[in-house]
C-alpha cells in the first residue's frame, strides 16, 4: 500500500513537466457539491435518461443521446450533469454554439464545483483551445486543476511559453539521444562550426 506522498513522488517520475502540489488530490477523489435527494423520483429518472445517452453516445449515435440527455434535463433542470454529458455530445458532433451554452449551464449550476464543475470546466478550456482564445481556456482549466483536474494542469504547462520551449529543447536532446548520438552538445557545437 503506497501513502499519498510515494504516489505524488510517482506522479512527479511519471509527469514531470506538472507543477508539484502540497496536497495531492487526485480526480478519482472529487466528490460532487450539489446535493440530490437520492429518493426524488425525478432525480432518478434523470439518471436513468442520463445513462442511455452515454450509452448512445457510445456506439456513436449521438443526436440519440442529445435527445436522452435533453430529457434529462426536462426531468431534472437544476442537475449540471446532463448538460455537461449533452454538451460532450454537442461537441462530438460540431455544435460548438450549443456545447457552449450547456457548458455554461453546468457551470452555473455547479457553481464550478465538483466531478461536473471540473469537467465541464476543461471541456469549455478546450473550446476556448480550439478557437484561440487562450485566456479563457486557461482560466478554464486553472479552475478545474484547483478542483484536482491532471488534465487541466497539463493543458496549463502546454500553454505556458516556457514550458512549450523546455519541452521542445527536451524532446530534441531525446531524439539525438535515440539515434544514437550520445554527445548532443558537441554534435551541435561540432556542426555549428562547420556552419
Amino acid at each position: 500500500m503506497t501513502t499519498a506522498r510515494d504516489r505524488e513522488i510517482l506522479n512527479h517520475v511519471f509527469n514531470p513537466l506538472l507543477p508539484l502540489s502540497g496536497d495531492l488530490i487526485q480526480e478519482e477523489i472529487l466528490e460532487e457539491t450539489t446535493e440530490e435527494v437520492e429518493n426524488d423520483e425525478n432525480v432518478k429518472r434523470s439518471r436513468d435518461f442520463e445513462i442511455q445517452g452515454i450509452q448512445a453516445a457510445n456506439i456513436g449515435n449521438y443526436s440519440e443521446a442529445i435527445r436522452f440527455m435533453s430529457l434529462a434535463i426536462e426531468v431534472a433542470p437544476d442537475r449540471p450533469s446532463g448538460y455537461n454529458n449533452r454538451a460532450q455530445a454537442h461537441r462530438l458532433i460540431g455544435n460548438i454554439q450549443e456545447a457552449k451554452v450547456d457548458l455554461n449551464n453546468a457551470i452555473n449550476l455547479s457553481e464550478g464545483k465538483g466531478r461536473v464543475g471540473c469537467q465541464a470546466l476543461c471541456q469549455r478550456g478546450l473550446i476556448s483551445l480550439k478557437e484561440n482564445r487562450l485566456n479563457d481556456a486557461k482560466n478554464d482549466f486553472e479552475g478545474a486543476a484547483k478542483l484536482g483536474s491532471q488534465f487541466a494542469k497539463a493543458q496549463l504547462v502546454q500553454l505556458n511559453p516556457y514550458a512549450a520551449l523546455c519541452n521542445k529543447m527536451l524532446r530534441g536532446v531525446m531524439r539525438k539521444l535515440q539515434c544514437g548520438e550520445s554527445d548532443y552538445y558537441s554534435s551541435s557545437n561540432e556542426s555549428e562550426e562547420k556552419i
